[in-house]
């Protein structure tokens, strides 16, 4: 007994090795800053293609991505301000399953998650200058090398160092996004019209109905939603994470909801709705931009490019800030390489794992594809985004008299809705790409033969000292 209450001590505390040097605005903007990247200038296009070009359909979507997003948040907020460790959902899925569930998410996000996605990113936002600067196809990867090289190195020099060029970027991003958005939304002439009555004209005649279209829909919404769940990998760097982790959830999802939708309420304020649809079908996504050549002129593409650089820059910078931290709480755990549980003496950071997930990201860089690496992550993330919500319930059953000073709000009901969402998701996408979605899940499984390999390397090291 006296185990277990020492067990649910460490797991509650708030004491740690690392410097709590996090505070809310640096939670939002590591929560704003991961998911606002390119996507809101051009997933809006595949929205509308999703709910049959229908205006008050695709903005639905926006909300209902936001709103099921924020819902996620609640969970991870309860679960981190109970347990505000370094790990974020390992230590969740660790305590509500079994600690192979919690490695596959970490392992799958060593391999592939965190490194894939940091790399797709740089060279993603070194592209975006090729026109101005007529780098080659491997100018833009060398470029890339480069770039992941140097938010690596400052990323080293501690999370005060990164937490602070994070909420720069946050706002210098912001600058653009809303400059455009509210002269948009002022200056907009058009009346959309976002009346629903032709989209069961249209799902008629596609075979479908309302319902699958915004399900569909909410689905391409979700894609620029996701980074929320890295804020609780910080929690041991969080101040006063029994209050701040939740408070800057709630703020940074609901945030960049109110962006999402207003963002693409001022595109349907400028640009004329047969004019959206004759963009999208002739395969220009970009309405971000195009609404930014009709405000600003000439200019205006250079302000879209400006403010594509600035989001997927604090989207690499906030990746490489987080994942490390994952990768840390795998190794504190015993089962995985010993040099990734060590903080630097001085910053009192996980400089390993930092400088490998930088290392797999610039060979990964080198790999052709980038798209298909982030692609096929995408259902084993959903599957354990579903795991932590149903361990919410799990863990107050196991764990009732731990303080939580955050519940999620309308349990039980919000939490078994929000499962239901993710694994319909996640039923979605295997339908969609069954391959992918088969060699996707095959990295968790992977990840389990390799936690078994350390277990039964800790078990015979247990044994040889009790010889």
């Amino acid at each position: 007994m006296a185990k277990r209450g020492s067990h649910v001590s460490n797991l509650t505390t708030e004491k740690t090795e690392f410097r709590r040097e996090i505070g809310v605005f640096g939670g939002v903007s590591i929560i704003g800053g991961i998911m606002i990247g390119s996507g809101i200038f051009y997933l809006g296009s595949y929205v509308l293609e999703r709910v049959g070009m229908n205006s008050g359909l695709a903005l639905l979507c926006w909300l209902l991505g936001g709103i099921i997003s924020l819902f996620g948040g609640l969970c991870y907020a309860e679960l981190g301000a109970a347990m505000p460790k370094s790990g974020g959902r390992l230590v969740y899925l660790d305590e509500a399953f079994h600690p192979v569930v919690g490695f596959m998410a970490g392992f799958t996000d060593l391999v592939i998650g965190g490194p894939g996605s940091i790399a797709a990113v740089a060279t993603a936002l070194i592209a975006v200058l090729q026109p101005y600067t007529g780098l080659s196809d491997f100018g833009v990867k060398a470029a890339a090398i480069v770039l992941i090289v140097i938010i690596t190195a400052y990323n080293l020099g501690g999370v005060k160092l990164a937490s602070v060029v994070q909420n720069i970027s946050m706002v210098a991003k912001l600058i653009p996004i809303a400059l455009i958005m509210l002269v948009a939304l002022f200056i907009g002439r058009v009346s959309p019209d976002l009346s629903l009555g032709s989209a069961a004209a249209y799902a008629a005649d596609n075979s479908t109905n309302v319902f699958s279209m915004v399900a569909f829909g909410v689905v391409a919404a979700l894609w620029a939603y996701e980074g929320w769940t890295n804020l609780n990998t910080v929690a041991e760097e969080i101040k006063e994470p029994k209050k701040k982790l939740p408070l800057s959830l709630i703020i940074g999802i609901g945030s960049v909801t109110v962006i999402y939708v207003l963002f693409n309420f001022a595109v349907m304020r400028v640009l004329p709705h047969e004019e959206i649809v004759s963009m999208i079908n002739s395969g220009d996504l970009y309405l971000g931009t195009a609404v930014a050549k009709k405000v600003f002129g000439s200019a205006g593409a250079f302000v879209v490019s400006l403010g594509m650089i600035l989001s997927m820059f604090g989207s690499a910078n906030g990746m490489v800030l987080a994942q490390p931290r994952m990768y840390y709480a795998m190794a504190e755990e015993g089962h995985f390489f010993k040099a990734y549980a060590k903080l630097h003496p001085k910053t009192r950071v996980p400089h390993v794992a930092i400088i490998v997930q930088g290392i797999l990201s610039i060979i990964l860089v080198l790999i052709r594809n980038l798209s298909q690496l982030t692609d096929m992550v995408v259902m084993s993330a959903m599957v354990f985004n579903a795991l932590v919500i149903i361990a919410v319930p799990i863990l107050r059953k196991k764990y009732p008299k731990i303080e939580r000073p955050y519940k999620v709000w309308f349990y039980p009901v919000s939490v078994i809705v929000t499962a239901l969402i993710f694994i319909a998701l996640i039923i979605n996408t295997a339908m969609e790409d069954f391959v992918l979605g088969l060699v996707g899940l095959g990295v968790p499984v992977l990840g389990a033969v390799v936690y078994y390999i350390f277990d039964l390397k800790l078990k015979k090291e247990k044994r040889n000292g009790n010889e």
